[in-house]
Protein backbone atom coordinates (compact mmCIF):
# COMPACT_ATOMS: atom_id res chain seq x y z
CA UNK A 1 0.00 0.00 0.00
CA UNK A 2 1.42 3.35 -0.90
CA UNK A 3 2.26 6.47 1.43
CA UNK A 4 0.23 9.64 0.20
CA UNK A 5 2.13 12.96 0.30
CA UNK A 6 0.19 15.76 -0.60
CA UNK A 7 1.24 19.22 -1.86
CA UNK A 8 0.73 21.89 -3.89
CA UNK A 9 1.65 21.93 -7.79
CA UNK A 10 4.42 24.62 -7.75
CA UNK A 11 8.06 23.87 -8.50
CA UNK A 12 9.28 24.39 -5.30
CA UNK A 13 6.34 22.41 -3.77
CA UNK A 14 7.24 19.59 -5.78
CA UNK A 15 10.65 19.76 -5.00
CA UNK A 16 10.04 19.66 -0.97
CA UNK A 17 7.71 16.67 -1.25
CA UNK A 18 10.16 15.43 -2.91
CA UNK A 19 12.42 15.96 -0.23
CA UNK A 20 10.18 14.11 2.42
CA UNK A 21 9.67 11.91 -0.15
CA UNK A 22 13.60 10.89 -0.30
CA UNK A 23 14.03 11.20 3.56
CA UNK A 24 11.25 8.35 3.94
CA UNK A 25 12.67 5.87 1.83
CA UNK A 26 16.24 6.30 3.58
CA UNK A 27 14.36 5.87 7.05
CA UNK A 28 12.64 3.04 6.07
CA UNK A 29 14.54 1.32 2.65
CA UNK A 30 11.49 1.87 0.76
CA UNK A 31 11.81 2.12 -2.99
CA UNK A 32 10.72 5.51 -4.46
CA UNK A 33 6.63 3.95 -6.18
CA UNK A 34 6.11 3.57 -2.38
CA UNK A 35 4.90 6.76 -1.78
CA UNK A 36 2.57 8.69 -4.28
CA UNK A 37 2.93 12.38 -4.68
CA UNK A 38 -1.12 13.58 -4.57
CA UNK A 39 -0.78 17.43 -6.56
CA UNK A 40 -3.61 19.35 -4.97
CA UNK A 41 -4.21 22.79 -6.34
CA UNK A 42 -4.84 25.66 -3.85
CA UNK A 43 -6.34 29.05 -3.86
CA UNK A 44 -3.12 30.74 -2.83
CA UNK A 45 -2.02 29.05 -5.96
CA UNK A 46 -5.00 30.02 -8.55
CA UNK A 47 -5.40 34.15 -7.35
CA UNK A 48 -1.80 36.02 -8.29
CA UNK A 49 -2.98 39.57 -8.58
CA UNK A 50 -4.46 40.32 -5.13
CA UNK A 51 -2.25 40.03 -1.67
CA UNK A 52 -3.05 37.08 0.37
CA UNK A 53 -3.87 39.02 3.55
CA UNK A 54 -6.47 40.55 1.26
CA UNK A 55 -8.22 36.87 0.01
CA UNK A 56 -7.88 35.30 2.77
CA UNK A 57 -4.68 35.01 4.51
CA UNK A 58 -2.22 31.91 4.99
CA UNK A 59 -5.30 29.83 4.43
CA UNK A 60 -4.87 30.00 1.05
CA UNK A 61 -2.65 27.63 0.87
CA UNK A 62 -3.38 24.66 3.27
CA UNK A 63 -6.98 24.70 3.40
CA UNK A 64 -7.25 22.23 0.24
CA UNK A 65 -4.52 20.42 1.30
CA UNK A 66 -6.54 20.12 4.84
CA UNK A 67 -9.39 18.95 3.45
CA UNK A 68 -7.79 16.35 1.23
CA UNK A 69 -6.00 14.84 4.54
CA UNK A 70 -8.81 14.91 6.47
CA UNK A 71 -11.23 13.34 3.70
CA UNK A 72 -8.39 10.63 3.82
CA UNK A 73 -7.48 11.19 -0.03
CA UNK A 74 -3.77 11.66 1.56
CA UNK A 75 -1.94 9.97 4.26
CA UNK A 76 0.10 13.02 5.19
CA UNK A 77 0.81 16.95 2.94
CA UNK A 78 4.21 18.32 2.78
CA UNK A 79 4.23 22.62 3.44
CA UNK A 80 6.30 25.49 3.74
CA UNK A 81 5.99 26.21 7.57
CA UNK A 82 6.32 29.86 7.20
CA UNK A 83 2.62 29.46 4.82
CA UNK A 84 1.06 27.47 7.47
CA UNK A 85 -1.26 29.69 9.82
CA UNK A 86 -0.19 29.60 13.16
CA UNK A 87 -3.82 27.98 14.57
CA UNK A 88 -4.22 24.69 13.01
CA UNK A 89 -7.38 22.28 12.97
CA UNK A 90 -7.33 20.48 16.36
CA UNK A 91 -7.91 17.06 14.30
CA UNK A 92 -4.42 17.68 12.18
CA UNK A 93 -1.03 17.59 13.74
CA UNK A 94 2.68 19.03 12.81
CA UNK A 95 4.27 15.77 12.81
CA UNK A 96 7.52 16.42 11.37
CA UNK A 97 10.24 19.01 9.73
CA UNK A 98 12.93 18.59 7.59
CA UNK A 99 16.19 19.78 8.64
CA UNK A 100 15.73 23.38 7.70
CA UNK A 101 17.85 25.29 5.07
CA UNK A 102 19.46 28.56 4.50
CA UNK A 103 17.09 31.32 6.62
CA UNK A 104 18.11 34.46 4.86
CA UNK A 105 16.44 36.36 2.75
CA UNK A 106 18.13 37.27 -0.98
CA UNK A 107 18.51 40.73 -2.55
CA UNK A 108 17.93 40.13 -6.54
CA UNK A 109 18.04 42.70 -9.04
CA UNK A 110 21.44 44.56 -7.28
CA UNK A 111 24.39 43.66 -4.82
CA UNK A 112 22.99 45.91 -2.36
CA UNK A 113 19.96 48.31 -0.87
CA UNK A 114 22.44 50.58 -1.18
CA UNK A 115 23.06 50.12 -4.38
CA UNK A 116 19.44 50.96 -5.45
CA UNK A 117 18.57 54.95 -6.56
CA UNK A 118 16.55 57.07 -5.06
CA UNK A 119 12.72 56.48 -5.63
CA UNK A 120 13.71 52.92 -7.21
CA UNK A 121 10.70 49.94 -7.31
CA UNK A 122 11.03 46.88 -5.05
CA UNK A 123 8.06 43.80 -5.75
CA UNK A 124 7.43 41.82 -2.92
CA UNK A 125 3.86 40.60 -1.26
CA UNK A 126 4.86 40.10 2.48
CA UNK A 127 4.08 42.68 4.62
CA UNK A 128 7.41 41.82 6.71
CA UNK A 129 9.26 42.51 3.82
CA UNK A 130 7.89 45.75 2.86
CA UNK A 131 8.38 46.88 6.64
CA UNK A 132 11.78 46.33 6.86
CA UNK A 133 12.42 47.58 3.51
CA UNK A 134 11.13 51.03 3.99
CA UNK A 135 12.76 51.05 7.47
CA UNK A 136 16.13 51.11 5.61
CA UNK A 137 14.95 53.23 2.63
CA UNK A 138 11.96 54.88 2.85
CA UNK A 139 12.38 56.56 -0.43
CA UNK A 140 11.77 53.04 -1.97
CA UNK A 141 8.67 52.33 -4.09
CA UNK A 142 6.98 48.89 -2.72
CA UNK A 143 4.88 47.28 -5.02
CA UNK A 144 2.89 43.91 -4.99
CA UNK A 145 4.57 41.10 -6.40
CA UNK A 146 3.43 37.32 -6.62
CA UNK A 147 4.39 34.34 -7.87
CA UNK A 148 6.33 31.24 -7.88
CA UNK A 149 10.08 31.69 -8.15
CA UNK A 150 10.14 31.65 -12.08
CA UNK A 151 7.36 33.59 -12.29
CA UNK A 152 9.28 36.13 -10.05
CA UNK A 153 12.04 36.12 -11.50
CA UNK A 154 10.64 36.63 -15.05
CA UNK A 155 8.77 39.60 -13.67
CA UNK A 156 11.86 40.78 -12.32
CA UNK A 157 13.99 40.69 -16.10
CA UNK A 158 11.31 42.16 -17.96
CA UNK A 159 11.67 45.19 -15.53
CA UNK A 160 8.57 45.48 -13.88
CA UNK A 161 10.18 46.00 -10.70
CA UNK A 162 14.07 47.21 -9.79
CA UNK A 163 14.98 44.28 -7.60
CA UNK A 164 13.09 41.97 -5.65
CA UNK A 165 13.66 40.01 -2.46
CA UNK A 166 13.37 35.87 -2.06
CA UNK A 167 13.75 33.17 0.31
CA UNK A 168 17.09 31.71 -0.09
CA UNK A 169 16.05 28.27 1.04
CA UNK A 170 13.81 28.43 -2.00
CA UNK A 171 15.86 29.39 -4.57
CA UNK A 172 18.64 26.79 -3.15
CA UNK A 173 15.99 23.86 -3.54
CA UNK A 174 15.71 25.15 -7.08
CA UNK A 175 19.17 24.69 -8.07
CA UNK A 176 19.44 28.85 -8.28
CA UNK A 177 22.50 29.18 -5.49
CA UNK A 178 23.92 31.69 -7.58
CA UNK A 179 20.72 34.12 -7.35
CA UNK A 180 21.00 36.71 -4.97
CA UNK A 181 22.76 38.30 -2.55
CA UNK A 182 21.46 37.25 1.16
CA UNK A 183 20.88 40.09 3.49
CA UNK A 184 22.67 38.49 6.68
CA UNK A 185 21.29 41.76 9.11
CA UNK A 186 17.61 40.93 8.21
CA UNK A 187 15.56 38.62 10.22
CA UNK A 188 13.56 36.26 8.10
CA UNK A 189 9.59 35.65 8.65
CA UNK A 190 8.85 33.20 11.75
CA UNK A 191 9.89 29.73 10.06
CA UNK A 192 11.38 30.62 6.63
CA UNK A 193 13.31 27.78 5.83
CA UNK A 194 11.48 24.71 6.96
CA UNK A 195 9.56 22.01 5.74
CA UNK A 196 6.91 20.80 7.79
CA UNK A 197 4.98 17.46 7.03
CA UNK A 198 1.35 17.10 8.60
CA UNK A 199 -0.72 14.19 9.29
CA UNK A 200 -4.20 13.34 10.94
CA UNK A 201 -3.75 13.26 14.59
CA UNK A 202 -5.75 9.95 14.91
CA UNK A 203 -3.68 8.40 12.34
CA UNK A 204 -1.19 6.31 14.68
CA UNK A 205 0.45 4.94 12.35
CA UNK A 206 1.21 8.12 10.27
CA UNK A 207 2.70 9.52 13.33
CA UNK A 208 4.84 7.13 14.36
CA UNK A 209 6.22 6.69 10.32
CA UNK A 210 6.76 10.20 9.59
CA UNK A 211 7.91 11.25 13.01
CA UNK A 212 11.42 9.45 11.99
CA UNK A 213 12.64 11.76 10.07
CA UNK A 214 12.02 14.80 11.75
CA UNK A 215 14.76 17.30 12.50
CA UNK A 216 14.38 17.69 16.67
CA UNK A 217 16.34 21.20 16.37
CA UNK A 218 14.88 22.52 13.68
CA UNK A 219 11.20 21.25 15.37
CA UNK A 220 12.00 22.95 18.69
CA UNK A 221 13.09 26.39 16.80
CA UNK A 222 10.24 26.61 14.30
CA UNK A 223 8.09 25.60 17.05
CA UNK A 224 9.27 28.73 19.53
CA UNK A 225 8.49 30.96 16.41
CA UNK A 226 4.99 29.68 15.86
CA UNK A 227 4.80 30.24 19.63
CA UNK A 228 5.51 34.18 19.11
CA UNK A 229 3.18 34.38 16.27
CA UNK A 230 0.32 32.61 18.97
CA UNK A 231 0.93 35.13 21.66
CA UNK A 232 1.05 38.26 19.28
CA UNK A 233 -2.03 37.00 17.83
CA UNK A 234 -0.24 37.75 14.33
CA UNK A 235 -2.08 37.94 11.18
CA UNK A 236 -0.77 38.47 7.28
CA UNK A 237 -1.66 41.81 8.04
CA UNK A 238 1.32 42.17 10.44
CA UNK A 239 5.11 42.74 9.81
CA UNK A 240 6.90 39.89 12.50
CA UNK A 241 9.95 38.75 11.46
CA UNK A 242 11.81 36.14 13.98
CA UNK A 243 14.72 34.01 14.66
CA UNK A 244 14.74 30.88 16.92
CA UNK A 245 18.70 29.35 17.26
CA UNK A 246 19.94 26.05 19.66
CA UNK A 247 21.47 27.44 22.82
CA UNK A 248 22.32 24.12 24.89
CA UNK A 249 18.88 22.82 26.08
CA UNK A 250 17.34 26.05 25.61
CA UNK A 251 15.98 28.31 22.68
CA UNK A 252 17.88 31.26 21.77
CA UNK A 253 14.58 33.79 19.52
CA UNK A 254 15.26 36.61 18.48
CA UNK A 255 12.27 38.89 17.18
CA UNK A 256 11.24 42.01 15.79
CA UNK A 257 7.81 43.93 15.02
CA UNK A 258 7.84 47.01 12.68
CA UNK A 259 4.55 49.29 11.47
CA UNK A 260 3.83 48.97 8.03
CA UNK A 261 5.49 51.89 6.68
CA UNK A 262 8.73 50.92 8.76
CA UNK A 263 8.97 54.20 10.43
CA UNK A 264 7.86 52.32 14.32
CA UNK A 265 9.46 48.96 15.22
CA UNK A 266 10.06 46.92 18.73
CA UNK A 267 13.33 44.21 18.64
CA UNK A 268 14.01 41.44 21.31
CA UNK A 269 15.81 38.55 22.37
CA UNK A 270 14.91 35.97 24.95
CA UNK A 271 16.64 32.56 25.99
CA UNK A 272 13.95 29.54 27.25
CA UNK A 273 12.25 26.55 26.67
CA UNK A 274 10.92 26.21 23.18
CA UNK A 275 7.37 25.66 24.91
CA UNK A 276 7.37 29.30 26.26
CA UNK A 277 9.89 31.79 25.52
CA UNK A 278 7.77 32.50 22.49
CA UNK A 279 4.85 33.61 24.71
CA UNK A 280 7.60 35.22 27.02
CA UNK A 281 9.30 37.22 24.18
CA UNK A 282 5.63 38.55 22.55
CA UNK A 283 4.62 39.82 26.13
CA UNK A 284 8.19 41.87 26.49
CA UNK A 285 7.96 43.13 22.72
CA UNK A 286 3.99 44.40 22.94
CA UNK A 287 4.99 46.02 26.38
CA UNK A 288 7.25 47.86 24.98
CA UNK A 289 5.92 48.53 21.50
CA UNK A 290 4.96 51.58 19.96
CA UNK A 291 1.28 52.17 19.44
CA UNK A 292 1.52 52.12 15.93
CA UNK A 293 3.16 48.93 16.11
CA UNK A 294 1.17 47.62 19.24
CA UNK A 295 -2.17 48.36 17.00
CA UNK A 296 -1.31 45.55 14.57
CA UNK A 297 -1.63 42.70 16.89
CA UNK A 298 -3.19 41.34 19.80
CA UNK A 299 -6.54 40.03 17.50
Amino acid sequence: MRFKLGTRGSPLALTQAAMVADALCAAYGWSADRIETVVIRTTGDRVQDRALAEIGGKALWTKELDRALLAGEVDACVHSMKDVETVRPDPIRIAAMLPRADVRDRLIGVAALADLPHGATVGTSSPRRAAQLRRRRPDLVITLFRGNVDTRLAKLASGEVDATLLAAAGLDRLGRRDVGTPIADMLPAPAQGAVGIEVRRDDAAAVALVAAIDDIATSACVHAERGLLAALQADCHSPVAALATPQGHDIALTAELLSEDGTAHVAGHLVGASETVGAALAADLLARAPAAVRRLFGG
